[in-house]
């Protein structure tokens, strides 16, 4: 933890070399989720909608895990950056204390929740009793899920972004591996169906946390004095996780409003937003990778009063990011039948995801500006700005604009609301990431 290199490497290898571990790993994520989704499609159709009915909720999970993860990331990294190691530590510690009450909590009223929400969508059986029964297994995880966000922030904290590759990298393809095998039973293994796939996505999660768990504890980290949480810490890892938080589950609020507006029309694209969804990982995840080597270098910075260090990583971030969503684009409009045949072969279904990829893919190039800059300000600690920058992209444009669209011009007037929404959120990224920085960096040193 005395290493300095966060403010003394040159910038552009700096960043390389935090981002690219996790531009991997997030790789590989994404292939899961696309592999995962691809699997479960071979059961049948309703068990892929039921997939994308539940996603909503699984992505909550995943959101307060990783949002929580965010705010001890952020305040790790600003203590180390202001030499205060003993701080850097108690944040560390008690942020696993609550991680775990987290986990416990969520555990019990996602579960409980499943059946009533999925009827809120769909009135097919199939598909609600399908919905519970992949939820039940994958939800039964969420403690090893929640603890395990937070030791993937501990590592990515103190610049450690080798570890937090390797084991995320480990968890996904184990849980590749094990897809086919459980799902169909393959060998001595006995064919679970939708069950099975929940439950070779929740064994790729605890080998995850096992990794992290072996090399957290020989490295003795946790210091047992820091374990009865503090006040003032735990308003500072709230502070900033809570937004995080939000921030991380809007997509949840998101999608399930659209599933409600979609619904009027047909199921299909219900169906056609869960894919969508599925694919556009495998875009934004290694943008989230390159966010994420971003956050403690802009942290140890901003705390060690760089304030051009934060400025010029901030702007190489945005162009990294922004080549990222050129890519995505290119793909979605040059083979957006063939990425949707890989879910499902049902002709009406394609062609309905090839107009929403298309259209949707437009909005990909100017997201960078709102993702970057939103990424940037947990970095800084600055969580309510960040949070505005959420609720402008997923609440307050995209749903009067979805609602009205679709109006106008049915389903595909949804399909529309992305791309609008992305070019109005970037406006109003710009705006509030100048107005956020515009304090001098220097006065971090007396927070």
């Amino acid at each position: 933890m005395n290493d300095t290199f966060m403010k003394e490497k040159p910038i552009l290898p700096l960043i390389l070399s935090m981002s690219l571990p996790m531009v991997l790993s997030m790789l590989v994520n994404s292939l899961y989720n696309i592999v995962d989704s691809f699997f479960v499609a071979q059961i049948s159709e309703e068990a892929m909608t039921a997939l994308s009915l539940v996603y909503p909720v699984q992505n909550f999970i995943n959101a307060a895990g990783i949002g929580f993860g965010v705010g001890i990331n952020a305040v790790i990294a600003f203590y180390l950056g202001a030499g205060d190691h003993e701080k850097a530590d108690q944040a560390a510690t008690q942020g696993l204390v609550l991680a775990v009450i987290h986990g416990v909590v969520m555990t019990v009223c996602c579960i409980a929740i499943m059946p009533v929400f999925l009827r809120m969508f769909t009135a097919s059986a199939e598909v609600i009793e399908l919905g519970v029964r992949y939820s039940a297994v994958a939800f039964a995880f969420t403690l090893i899920v929640t603890v395990s966000m937070v030791f993937e922030k501990l590592f990515q904290a103190v610049g450690n972004m080798k570890t937090t590759m390797i084991s995320l990298m480990c968890g996904c393809i184990t849980n590749i591996v094990l897809d086919p095998v459980l799902i169909f039973g393959y060998g001595p293994f006995p064919e679970m169906g939708i069950e099975g796939a929940a439950l070779a996505t929740g064994i790729g999660q605890a080998l995850t946390l096992a990794i992290y768990l072996v090399i957290y504890f020989v490295r003795s980290i946790i210091r047992r004095q820091h374990i009865l949480p503090g006040k003032k810490m735990v308003i500072k890892l709230y502070s900033i996780g809570i937004p995080a938080t939000l921030n991380l589950a809007l997509p949840s609020l998101l999608i399930s409003a659209l599933n409600a507006i979609l619904a009027a029309y047909s199921e299909v694209y219900i169906l056609v937003l869960g894919i969508y969804y599925k694919l556009q990982t495998f875009i934004y995840l290694p943008a989230n990778g390159i966010v994420q080597g971003m956050r403690p270098l802009i942290g140890y910075n901003y705390g060690a009063g760089e304030s051009k260090r934060v400025s010029q990583i901030y702007q190489i971030v945005l162009c990294m990011n922004g080549i990222i969503m050129v890519l995505g684009t290119a793909i979605c409009l040059l083979i957006p039948g063939q990425l949707m045949g890989l879910f499902t072969h049902t002709e009406a279904t394609i062609q309905a995801g090839e107009t929403a990829l298309r259209i949707i893919g437009a909005g990909f190039i100017v997201s960078a500006v709102s993702v970057t800059s939103s990424g940037a300000l947990e970095g800084l600690r600055k969580g309510t700005p960040s949070l505005l920058i959420s609720i402008c992209r997923y609440v307050v444009v995209i749903l009067p604009a979805a609602f009205w669209l679709s109006r106008l011009f049915g389903a595909v007037g949804v399909w529309h609301a992305f791309w609008v929404t992305e070019v109005i959120a970037a406006v109003i990224s710009l705006i509030i990431y100048r107005k956020s920085i515009a304090k001098p960096v220097t006065t971090a040193r007396k927070e």
